[in-house]
């Protein structure tokens, strides 16, 4: 999901985008069966598992986003703007608008379908895929539907990318200044305020304020793609989150106990905002998460594995593809006669088997899928075996 960029591995950040992706998948294999509209639905839903979705909702796209902010910090300073850039497109830019003309339409296929908005196959429906703009009662997914996150991504880091370099370069003593600050005893926690106002202050009508972005309107994540960056800017700051890990991970544990006992983590069902306290609660739980994932990551997630190495490399690739799979599969399989957690693991397992074989045996081996998906492409030379992992040139140098 996150395009690796660092030159000085952070094993950290590689576990931490292997779990995210996996918690990315998780999530949407249950969105069959929680309560929320979705492109393909179980004709049973379940309160418990809207609950559990939002819990996820409520830190999963922010920790994305400020693990792309941390590989931000090691990628801005690599070489001139134009080859930034050409890296950016290549590994953003590239896959969404491949995404969007191919198997994204094809989701949208899967929904106008079991939604009995369209019969008929797919090639005859294509034709009809760029009626109108998809959420203004068209078809055409200019957001990509998943894939928003590789486009969001894009615009934002050609629009930080100078704040960026500046940090960096000529503002490096503010970039220290604000870490140590941020490194005193709670202070950190201050930057949930940014957000609990956004969040407050932005209608859900209103497309600055909908919540389809994760769950999240989608401005905040510029603020978690800044934290991300400062956050690995100073390795003070780095040890203050590793040494007080398991506070925060209590402090959340606390905040999402109350949230799902008071609430079941439900905010509001007709599109009003929430109250400003509940804003507050869940950005503060959310933020208490991502510290915890952060610390316990900084701390014991250092080592390299031949696992990681094949896993970090399969991230892109399997985000990309992993919602087209659970549509497809779950179209299937949700008609089936049999109990709905049968369901739910028939889907989950055989969409986890068939995205991974399809990058193993129709992505990661060849030139052209590796290009289109965000990849690097492969010298001439290189032969893969079966789940061989690519061993980049700095983790060579280092051994």
């Amino acid at each position: 999901m996150i395009p690796e960029t660092t030159s000085s591995r952070r094993y950290d950040l590689d576990w931490l985008r292997v779990f995210a992706i996996l918690a990315v998948f998780a999530f949407h294999s249950g969105r069959f069966f929680d309560r929320m509209p979705w492109h393909v639905k179980s004709t049973s839903v379940y309160s418990g598992v809207e609950a559990w979705n939002m819990f996820m909702l409520s830190w999963l796209m922010p920790l994305i986003f400020v693990i792309s902010g941390a590989s931000l910090f090691h990628a801005v300073d690599r070489g001139s703007v134009v080859r930034f850039i050409r890296d950016k497109v290549s590994r953003l830019l590239v896959p969404f608008i491949v995404g969007v003309f191919t198997h994204i339409a094809f989701c949208v296929y899967l929904e106008r379908t079991s939604h009995n908005q369209f019969v008929g196959s797919f090639i005859a429906f294509y034709p009809h895929y760029f009626d109108g703009m998809y959420g203004f009662g068209g078809n055409f997914a200019w957001m990509g539907l998943h894939l928003w996150y590789l486009q969001m991504l894009f615009v934002f880091t050609l629009v930080c990318f100078p704040l960026f370099r500046l940090l960096k370069d000529t503002a490096r003593s503010f970039l220290s200044r604000l870490g140590d600050s941020l490194a005193m005893p709670g202070v950190i926690l201050l930057l949930i305020l940014p957000v609990a106002l956004l969040l407050y202050v932005l209608d859900p009508r209103s497309f600055l304020g909908m919540r389809n972005w994760g769950g999240w309107p989608f401005p905040v994540y510029l603020f978690y793609l800044f934290y991300g960056f400062i956050i690995f800017s100073h390795a003070g700051l780095q040890t203050h989150i590793r040494q007080t890990r398991t506070l925060y991970l209590v402090a959340a544990l606390v905040i999402s106990t109350i949230l799902y006992w008071k609430f079941g983590y439900v905010r509001s069902r007709d599109g009003a905002q929430a109250p400003w306290w509940f804003g507050l609660l869940f950005t503060t739980g959310s933020w208490c998460w991502i510290l915890a994932f952060l610390g316990f990551a900084i701390n014991y997630l250092t080592h390299d594995r031949p696992f990681l190495r094949y896993a970090n490399d399969a991230v892109l690739p399997f985000y990309i593809m992993h919602q087209t799979v659970l549509l497809l599969v779950g179209s299937y399989i949700l008609p089936w006669q049999i109990p709905d957690t049968v369901k739910w693991l028939l889907i989950a397992i055989t969409s986890f088997i068939l995205s991974l074989g399809l990058y193993e045996f129709a992505v990661r081996r060849f030139s052209i899928p590796r290009l289109l998906f965000g990849m690097k492409v492969l010298s001439n030379s290189k032969n893969l075996k079966a789940f061989e992992p690519i061993v980049p040139p700095d983790r060579l140098r280092a051994r």
